[in-house]
């Protein structure tokens, strides 16, 4: 695909305000230390995973493990709302951005929508500090490959602080590995070089469900550049990271049954 029509599938959303204050993300990367909460929220309320419970299980653990990005998988826009209010809490000095894509419906070449009314997608929460004085902003996009059983159009997010960091998150498809790697693949070898064309070369960090096995095949490993690094959670859910950024710390998070997938906890590790 040329260049030119690539472009055109990495949307610029939107500018935000300043970050504000000594701590958050950017501070953190200057530090060498991230902590990330990749989640998986089933809150649509149409999957058999559905409780109506796992948005305050997510808070609840944000509070507890006072992560510095929070990544979100099929979540309704209200969520993503409340969890912010969540991690704001754990630092009243920063300023958190938020972020929120909306799954494209096929058939009606709309949002997707949960039970309730609301938009049903991805999410991202970052918290943001002085380092990312010059304000951030939000890219999107769908992915030129989709499964066309599945009324679902696969989609990504990401939050950009200037001088920092990209994170990023994404939800592959589920009815097929083979779209499954090529939306992974897409993401990491085509949409990220356009938004650093766009904006500059700083690390990357995807929080996402994949929808790929590490022990079957294909792996998401697979669908890594050189120099990328990865974790797991031994199952569908993956966190990414950029040349420049390396795994120190993996945990699983008992969401105790209010969602069908743990939740992720990373620390990751900046150059020092």
């Amino acid at each position: 695909m040329a260049a030119c029509c690539l472009a055109s599938s990495v949307v610029w959303l939107a500018g935000a305000t300043a970050a504000r204050g000594p701590t958050g993300v950017a501070a953190a990367v200057d530090r060498a230390t991230v902590r990330v909460l990749q989640l998986n929220l089933c809150d649509s309320g149409i999957a058999p995973c559905f409780t109506g419970r796992s948005v305050s299980a997510a808070a609840a653990v944000i509070r507890a493990d006072r992560p510095d990005v929070v990544t979100l998988n099929e979540v309704c826009r209200e969520d993503v709302s409340e969890l912010k209010r969540a991690l704001s809490g754990t630092d009243p000095n920063a300023l958190v951005a938020s972020a929120f894509r909306a799954v494209t419906d096929r058939p009606t070449n709309g949002p997707f929508r949960c039970r309730n009314g609301q938009q049903y997608g991805n999410g991202i929460l970052a918290l943001l500090a002085s380092s990312a004085a010059s304000g951030y902003g939000t890219y999107g996009g769908v992915y030129p490959t989709q499964d066309l059983r599945d009324p679902e159009e696969r989609v990504w997010v990401c939050i950009h602080a200037p001088r920092a960091f990209y994170a990023c998150s994404t939800h592959a498809a589920s009815t097929s590995t083979t779209i499954a790697l090529a939306q992974c693949r897409y993401f990491l070898a085509e949409a990220v070089p356009i938004m650093r064309a766009h904006g500059s070369d700083d690390p990357l960090i995807l929080g996402a469900d994949l929808n790929l096995r590490s022990d079957d095949s294909p792996d998401p490993q697979s669908c890594l550049p050189a120099g990328y690094h990865r974790v797991d959670d031994g199952a569908r859910q993956d966190v990414v990271t950029s040349p420049g950024l390396t795994v120190r710390s993996r945990a699983l998070i008992d969401m105790h049954g209010t969602t069908d997938h743990p939740g992720l906890l990373v620390d990751l590790a900046g150059p020092r």
